[in-house]
């Protein structure tokens, strides 16, 4: 007789195409109904249970089925579930935006608001480019790091620089500049690192419209960390050449480096921040960009000069999402979660220099709430990640490593035990792998 969880898995297997997956694997590897989520444990239809030691991509900072941020969306279902914000506007998006600029950097005092990451990072990076062309420049190029991942599509693609991502779209991309990446956390990495910035701005400054980097921490390229003295320098750089710089914080936002936001590590603010993934606590996609009254400013125009910046999403500041961020928000106000992260991110440190004996083990990383275990001595053919993911299943704990780096970035609500199941799970796999 076919189980409801087979008869799911067939019918899932038949039609949906899904994310960042070569479909043939799942010829061998089994595709996982999930019937319901709660806390850090997801469940499946055969009473199996997982840790989402990888907060479901990112995005899910407070657990799932949160009773507070369900209750927040279920009082705003009753009232209103979305209206265009194209001359309407309605209050979880005030409020929101509200909150938004009195917790991010100083001079970040406008709110754009988008429904994902990657569209966040498009319209960053043509705001830019229009600010310039408003101000009668015509600056066409982008400038980026080494080793970035800044989202999937045609302009977020075209800035990272993760090959395993762009390599296939290449002609279709906008052409950009990347700059090394600091190789490593030490201040003089960022020393370094800065030096070779100063020499392509100073051969391309003049045609660079801005600079984007994720703050200390490269998601998609490895969690690849480096230190925040590169940040303050980068910003002190981009101000002298004209350049905009853009911090893209939908990975690093909301407590997940440690502070609220990475850049306060730097003590910088930047001309544009995207953020995004935790901002609804994994709930809703939504996405938002700020920026200064500066940039605001030189669109703000009589119609008939067109310098309006016309950018839509039909679900832009929808108010189920809006209200999912609200009480996302009102639980790091209610509750002192940095600090408590903080311990929890001890705890973890502490825990990781045991891998460090194990042999194909090349490095431990962590930061704030996010750690990583860079392995060695692995071809890309043997798919090494793959082999730690179904070892980790078997042993009802969900990591996704990025190639050889194993990660662990799990929601804030998790227990010391549940830290100890994973990292335990974690050194098995390595060990015996």
């Amino acid at each position: 007789m076919v189980s409801l969880n087979q008869e799911l898995m067939k019918k899932d297997l038949d039609i949906v195409w899904h994310p960042c997956t070569q479909m043939k694997d799942h010829e061998i590897l089994p595709i996982i109904p999930i019937r319901s989520a709660k806390g850090v444990y997801l469940y499946d239809f055969n009473e199996n249970k997982y840790i989402d030691a990888i907060s479901s991509w990112w995005v899910n900072i407070f657990g799932h089925s949160n009773p507070y941020i369900n209750n927040k969306i279920k009082e705003q279902l009753e009232t209103l579930e979305h209206v265009l914000l194209a001359g309407f506007t309605h209050e979880p998006a005030i409020n929101l935006a509200h909150k938004l600029v009195d917790i991010v950097p100083n001079g970040l005092k406008k709110v754009f608001f988008a429904d994902n990451g990657s569209s966040a990072i498009e319209i960053a990076l043509k705001m830019s480019y229009h600010y310039h062309l408003n101000m009668k420049q015509k600056r066409t190029t982008f400038l980026s790091l080494t080793n970035s991942y800044h989202g999937e599509t045609i302009g977020a693609l075209s800035i990272g620089d993760v090959s395993l991502y762009k390599e296939t779209y290449e002609p279709l991309l906008l052409q950009c500049l990347q700059t090394p990446v600091p190789i490593n956390s030490s201040k003089q990495a960022a020393i370094d690192a800065l030096k070779s910035l100063e020499l392509i701005l100073k051969d391309n400054g003049s045609n660079i419209s801005a600079m984007i980097v994720e703050p200390l921490v490269q998601g998609a390229g490895g969690m690849h960390m480096y230190h925040a003295d590169y940040l303050a320098g980068a910003r002190i750089l981009t101000q002298k050449y004209g350049i905009h710089f853009i911090a893209d914080e939908i990975m690093t936002g909301f407590g997940r480096t440690g502070t609220m936001f990475a850049c306060e590590q730097a003590s910088i603010s930047p001309d544009f921040m995207t953020l995004s993934k935790g901002l609804t606590g994994g709930y809703l996609p939504l996405s938002v960009v700020m920026t200064t009254n500066e940039i605001y400013n030189a669109f703000y125009c009589d119609y008939n000069e067109h310098k309006a910046f016309l950018h839509s999403h039909s679900y832009t500041g929808n108010p189920l999402a809006c209200s999912a961020a609200l009480a996302t928000l009102e639980l790091f106000e209610s509750n002192d979660i940095l600090e408590q992260n903080k311990e929890k991110s001890l705890y973890i440190k502490t825990n990781l220099e045991r891998f460090k004996s194990l042999p194909n083990v090349k490095e431990t990383r962590i930061l704030g709430m996010i750690a990583a275990v860079e392995l060695q001595g692995y071809k890309a053919e043997e798919r090494i990640g793959l082999k730690v993911y179904e070892f980790a299943l078997s042993r009802g704990v969900l990591l996704r490593p990025l190639g050889n780096v194993v990660y662990f970035m799990p929601p804030y609500i998790i227990s010391t035990e549940e830290i100890d199941n994973v990292l335990d799970t974690m050194y098995d796999a390595i060990k015996n792998i």
